[in-house]
């Protein structure tokens, strides 16, 4: 069965094609390294294809929740690199996700700095902070200055998260973080460099990709996108709009030659992500998003039909360590608890038990 054989994700060489999405847990403290219980953690799920962590803080002003690791300190890449070897030594490949979180944070979780975003517009909404729920604060409208050094900021990342053993990198560039903030209309209104038309939407997200791919090797770099999705205050509401902005995307990442490319959308066999798929041209995977959960038959026929060579996997990965050999010999699977996603402590995080060996 396709599913369960290697591939090649540009330098990546996966044992199957489950991977492990990336998938906030803010189990990391105040200081953002990595603990004892975030190695275990990762070390239990080194079976899937690859990891891809949670999304990880890039600068203290990108941090988007209380618990976030980051990869900005020397304490944080020290961290990490106990995960990253706990991983290999259980024969496991894992890529860190790159994320600045843009308007999606409070300065009672950056430490007092007012987030950043491409233009000065809230979300609609409360954030959980460590002083419990607030609303979304107006964000500070980068500079065009301050957009170009968020490109050396995260091209920083990607040196740091190869210095802490990691195989590789995803920019996220999804889910109404900062690169995705520049993508939608309706949270970037610029009229400068980086906003006013699709392709001036899609700088941003291009010169991070390339930055990024030049630090470590575009063959270890991945992106994950989603379009149409409706999160966080997004609104890619127009199919038009989205589909000239997301080509704009994927034309200047294109020529990279990338490890792949990631995107989270409700109908991954649809056509708007098969033609994003198509433009790419290079590895492929998908992830049917939020709050819905990824069967085996969808995984098995996304990659036995062609829609995808992998399939990024979230609460079954969350609740199966060793989701793979579960689905591999059609074993019953813990169900995930939602209760525990964001939680401290192990309960729901490194409890959930594996089949005996």
């Amino acid at each position: 069965m396709p599913l369960f054989t290697p591939i090649s994700l540009g330098a990546l060489t996966l044992a199957n094609r489950v991977v492990m999405a990336p998938l906030t847990r803010m189990r990391a403290g105040e200081d953002g390294v990595p603990n004892d219980l975030i190695v275990e953690h990762y070390r239990q799920r080194a079976t899937l294809g690859m990891i891809i962590t949670e999304g990880t803080f890039t600068s203290p002003e990108s941090r988007a929740y209380p618990g976030q690791p980051g990869i900005a300190t020397e304490d944080q890449v020290r961290g990490w690199r106990r995960v990253t070897d706990a991983v290999h030594a259980a024969g496991g490949l894992i890529v860190m996700q790159l994320m600045h979180g843009g308007r999606v944070s409070h300065p009672d979780i950056t430490g007092g700095l007012l987030p950043v975003a491409p233009s000065a517009i809230a979300i609609d909404g409360d954030v959980h902070t460590p002083s419990g729920k607030k609303p979304y604060p107006v964000p500070h409208e980068l500079t065009e200055a301050e957009v170009d050094g968020i490109v050396v900021e995260l091209s920083q990342a990607a040196r740091n998260a190869a210095a802490a053993g990691f195989d590789g990198v995803e920019v996220h560039s999804a889910n109404g973080y900062l690169l995705h903030e520049f993508l939608a209309p309706n949270s970037n209104t610029r009229t400068d460099g980086y906003g006013g038309s699709p392709e001036k939407r899609a700088r941003l997200g291009i010169a991070v990709t390339t930055a990024v791919a030049e630090a470590i090797g575009a063959d270890r770099v991945g992106i994950r996108i989603s379009p149409e999705h409706i999160v966080q205050g997004m609104a890619e509401t127009d199919a038009d709009e989205t589909r000239a902005t997301y080509d704009a995307l994927i034309a200047g990442i294109a020529p990279l030659g990338l490890a792949y490319l990631s995107v989270l959308h409700s109908d991954p066999a649809g056509e708007l992500v098969q033609h994003l798929r198509e433009g790419f041209g290079g590895p492929f995977m998908v992830n049917s998003g939020f709050g819905i959960i990824t069967t085996r038959e969808e995984a098995v026929q996304w990659v036995s039909e062609g829609a995808a060579d992998v399939v990024a996997v979230g609460r079954q990965a969350i609740a199966n360590p060793d989701l793979v050999r579960r689905w591999r010999e059609g074993h019953e699977l813990n169900e995930p608890n939602p209760q525990t996603f964001y939680a401290a402590g192990a309960e729901g995080y490194t409890d959930y038990p594996a089949l005996a060996s």
